[in-house]
């Protein structure tokens, strides 16, 4: 029947598209949709437009999960290594930007041709602008009622994605497919994400906005160092959406704001050495002018370091290298990179990345509860998700 296939996936994304692949190269008939005209708008928009595609030292630690060893499997088996072959394959040219992030030289649209070139060749029926109104079982699997009409399949696949970035298309479409079978969901929630604040700490961030410097950002025990922005909102930044995946609401964060130098001992050195020089100078020897000055206001330190206590340059210091703040909120789904939690992985085989109590039902990429840090993490992990369950779907 031409309206049955034996897979039919659901969100045509990083994930979708490298499932339609591998099931349409073992022979599949595969039927690959997506709601949206324009699919991969998330590959696209991603890394500046250059597509931040993998991360050469991807690891299970670099994913939050409730089950933290789910990931262990489909990473195994679909490396970053793997996925660098296939950009060979097309001659797509790359670089490492730092940290073993990846990314295109010249477009994020190179990856997206790449992997339409790819569905074509594995057969792959891709179609865009389908909606899916009802999903129901039937003897030996699914049936879907469509924008398009009625159709049906032996397999399943759910690779809609998470909540972030709704202007681009996202929806708990998947959240609820998941409901409708069954299956338990870990409340979702805004990952890498800038976080906000209020009151005066807002308004010293309205005044710093567009200063960027590097810094380390603790939250309980897990520390981040890399770059932190000023914004009109609040904070952001790498260090600062890479803290935001473990910041939960009422929890302080400390950040370092010269990493490198122990600000106390070089003050009283100063101190010592020069005691005429004037306290807003000797900190701008360690960080952007602007910072210091914003830090000797509103430490009220001014004047030479001779007028100063021991008391109060500790407590410039600790304004500097021990700065605590509390974050009101974050900006949400608008500017979050990516979702955190999803299907519970505790409801899916880490092997096939198939629905335990429900043959034939599978979920990959972001939908699911496995969530990477910045740089390329969930990238691969569309990439190994959807290779897995794209050899058993």
């Amino acid at each position: 029947m031409p309206d049955s296939f034996d897979v039919i996936i659901i969100g045509a994304g990083a994930a979708g598209m490298m499932c339609a692949i591998e099931a349409g190269k073992r022979g599949r008939r595969v039927w690959l949709i997506d709601h949206a005209t324009k699919i991969a708008e998330k590959i696209r928009i991603s890394g500046g437009g250059r597509c931040n595609f993998t991360n050469l030292h991807t690891r299970p630690q670099s994913y939050l999960s409730q089950n933290p060893h789910f990931c262990k499997s489909a990473l195994k088996r679909y490396t970053p290594q793997d996925f660098i072959t296939l950009i060979r394959k097309h001659g797509i040219a790359f670089h490492e930007k730092k940290l073993g992030q990846l990314f295109c030289d010249d477009s994020a649209k190179q990856i997206i041709a790449m992997l339409l070139i790819e569905v074509r060749a594995a057969g792959v029926k891709l179609e865009t602008g389908v909606q899916v109104h009802t999903i129901a079982t039937v003897a030996g699997g699914y049936q879907l009622q469509t924008s398009l009409g009625e159709r049906s399949c032996a397999s399943l696949v759910i690779a809609t994605g998470g909540l972030s970035i709704p202007k681009i298309g996202a929806s708990p479409f998947g959240y609820k497919v998941a409901e409708q079978f069954g299956l338990h969901i870990i409340p979702p929630r805004a990952a890498l994400v800038p976080l906000v604040f209020d009151g005066a700490l807002l308004a010293r961030c309205q005044t710093l906005s567009g200063l960027s410097v590097e810094a380390e950002v603790r939250c309980g025990k897990q520390v981040f160092a890399e770059g932190l922005l000023f914004t009109h909102r609040g904070l952001s930044g790498p260090s600062i959406l890479q803290i935001s995946s473990y910041w939960q609401k009422g929890e302080p964060i400390v950040i370092n704001l010269a990493p490198d130098t122990n600000v106390l001992a070089v003050l009283k050195a100063q101190k010592q050495s020069q005691p005429k020089l004037h306290i807003n100078n000797v900190l701008a020897e360690i960080m952007p002018k602007r910072l210091a000055h914003s830090i000797c206001e509103e430490q009220r330190c001014s004047g030479s370091l001779a007028n100063l206590s021991d008391s109060r340059l500790t407590a410039l210091a600790n304004a500097v290298n021990i700065w605590h703040v509390m974050p009101v909120g974050t900006e949400g789904y608008r500017t979050a990179e990516v979702t955190r939690g999803g299907v519970d992985t505790r409801e899916l085989s880490s092997q096939s990345m198939a629905a335990s109590k429900q043959p034939g039902l599978f979920f990959i990429g972001e939908v699911v509860d496995v969530t990477g840090h910045l740089g390329g993490f969930n990238f691969q992990w569309a990439w190994s998700s959807g290779y897995a369950a794209g050899q058993y779907v």
